[in-house]
This record gives C-alpha cells, sequence and structure tokens, in this order.
C-alpha cells in the first residue's frame, strides 16, 4: 500500500501528514512537489494543510492550477483515494474534486482550538471503522473555514450521504455546521480539521487515528 502527499509552496502540515500516514502503513509515503505532472502509483494522495501560494487571490485557488493537480484530479476520476486537510479542502474546492467553497471565518479571525466533530456517514473509506454519531476530538487552525454551498448542492450532498462530518461547536460559521463532505463517487474527502494532530498521546487526543486507521485497512482489503 502506498501513499503520496502533495507538497506546495506554503504547506506547513505535510510532516504532521508523513508521520500520520508512516504510523498507519508502517512506510514512508511519497513526497510530490506541486510543480511535477507525474504521480508514482499509489493507492492515497493526501493534499496537506498549510497556507499555499501564501493564500492569495482566494484560499486553494492558485494551487488548484498547480501541474500536479491534473494529474490528482485523472487519478480521482479513476478512483484512487484523494484526502484534502485544511489547505486541502480549501484546493479540493477550488478544483471542484468536491462541492463547496471556504469562505472567511465568520468571526473575520484566525481559529486555532480543539473542536468536537460529528461522524456523519460511515459509508466511506475514511469513516468506514467509525460510528455514525461518534464524537471525534480534534483541532481546527484557519482563517478561511467557513464552509459554504448553494441550498441545491447541500440538498444533493444530503440526499447522497456525502456529508462527511458536521462540527458540534461551529467555530467557523460554516452552513449546516459542515466540516466535511466527500464528492459522489465517495474517494475524495475534504475536511477543514486537522485529524492528522490528533494521533498521538502527547497531541492530546488520538481521535484523528480512526481516519487513518479505516482508509488504511479499506485499502487493503
Amino acid at each position: 500500500m502506498q501513499t503520496a502527499i502533495i507538497v506546495f509552496p506554503g504547506s506547513n502540515r505535510d510532516r504532521d501528514a508523513v508521520m500520520a500516514l508512516r504510523r498507519a502503513t508502517g512506510k514512508e509515503p511519497h513526497i510530490v512537489w506541486h510543480g511535477d505532472s507525474e504521480l508514482p502509483k499509489v493507492d492515497l494522495i493526501m493534499l496537506p494543510g498549510g497556507f499555499s501560494y501564501g493564500d492569495y487571490l482566494r484560499t486553494g485557488a492558485m494551487a488548484a492550477h498547480s501541474p500536479i493537480m491534473r494529474e490528482v484530479a485523472a487519478r480521482a476520476k479513476q478512483g484512487v483515494r484523494v484526502w484534502g486537510i485544511c489547505n486541502g479542502f480549501q484546493i479540493l474546492c477550488e478544483a471542484q474534486l468536491v462541492p463547496g467553497i471556504l469562505l472567511r471565518n465568520a468571526s473575520l479571525k484566525f481559529v486555532c482550538r480543539p473542536v468536537t466533530l460529528s461522524v456523519e456517514t460511515t459509508d466511506s473509506d475514511f469513516t468506514r471503522l467509525c460510528r455514525k454519531g461518534q464524537d471525534l476530538r480534534v483541532i481546527v487552525a484557519h482563517g478561511d473555514g467557513n464552509y459554504f454551498a448553494s441550498n441545491d448542492a447541500v440538498k444533493g450532498m444530503e440526499d447522497n450521504n456525502q456529508i462527511a462530518f458536521r462540527y458540534r461547536d461551529n467555530p467557523n460559521g460554516s452552513l449546516g455546521d459542515i466540516a466535511g463532505v466527500l464528492n459522489k463517487q465517495r474517494n475524495v474527502l475534504g475536511m477543514m480539521p486537522h485529524p492528522e494532530d490528533a494521533v498521538e498521546p502527547l497531541h492530546g487526543s488520538t481521535d484523528g487515528t480512526v481516519l487513518f486507521d479505516s482508509v488504511m485497512k479499506s485499502l487493503a482489503a
């Protein structure tokens, strides 16, 4: 089982992602620069958190047009699992690989604190080991995490069971308390909170491990 992490100018959670994937898989993930145009054969592609291109224009907007994203989109279409966290979620939205967009936090302030997520679906490789309604204690660290989509898009996601997580304690004003969403094919997940920073006791929570273990067990099946 092989994984890859895409690194953009301004990524800053890529090393956290490396440690979490190494713990889950026992293997070193491939590190792929955003300017590359090819990916090795992998089972999971991760877009980590950070501030790609300094968040100029819109968060994730420039990164969504990086050369590697054409290959990420092609692999996603082939069924490869793609997981975007925080800035990675913003990039997935801008690349239209998941529905919606991330706006400035309702408070207009950067928010960095623990939050509690509710698992809204277990019908995905990313949440298969969870229980529906299970609480996960993780952290958020973002200035543009206010999720928005049209009413029709949200209804479509609810009808298709694409909403992966909701906040119990919404930190940013996200519509419907939405913290993470899946694409229609259920192989692409975007989420604002950081499960990769909740996999060791020193993090204050190990609740993120269930997501990493879930996707790795699904891929190994």
